[in-house]
């Protein structure tokens, strides 16, 4: 092999080899950034992982709120109307929230399938219901239209 080939050959490997390294860094650095999002019956049912960040959404059930004597911490749950799961929060919750209302919350999930979040997002308008919280309402069997109509009207199904 002329030297030549020999140098061309080893900079391209090289080259290739570089940048393995990059894509394997920025995946291991963007890793830690990913919030998946689960339903109550996910959760329930352990497909969630445990201590890591990530994002559930559902309906905040009616008459489970509630509001610590001293400080801002509060728990509720949030439901698909086939199972539950209690949030705990520490914090001003928004505006917007309230019991029957839509909610997406972020944070991790401890061993006894409860959700510690550090951050609560609550709807816009009466019309707004978070996407994956209407996509895991349909995969529990449910329409958001269905619930949209109970939450004006203070049932449930």
């Amino acid at each position: 092999m002329r030297a030549k080939r020999r140098n061309r050959l080893l900079l391209i490997v090289g080259l290739v080899a570089l940048c393995g390294v990059a894509i394997g860094l920025t995946l291991y650095a963007l890793r830690s950034n990913i919030n998946l999002f689960f339903s109550p019956v996910q959760i329930v049912s352990g497909e969630a992982p445990v201590e890591r960040q990530i994002r559930a959404g559902g309906m905040v059930k009616k008459g489970s709120m509630k509001r610590s004597q001293e400080g801002l911490q509060v728990s509720f749950v949030i439901t698909d109307y086939v199972d539950d799961v209690t949030v705990h929060y520490s914090g001003i919750l928004p505006d917007l929230f309230r019991e029957g209302q839509g909610v997406v919350v972020v944070g991790k999930l401890n061993d006894k399938h409860e959700l510690n979040a550090d951050q609560v997002l609550a709807k816009h308008d009466e019309n707004y219901m978070p996407p994956e919280v209407a996509e895991a309402l349909k995969r529990s069997g449910y329409e958001p239209e269905d619930y949209k109509k109970m939450a004006t009207s203070g049932e449930a199904p």
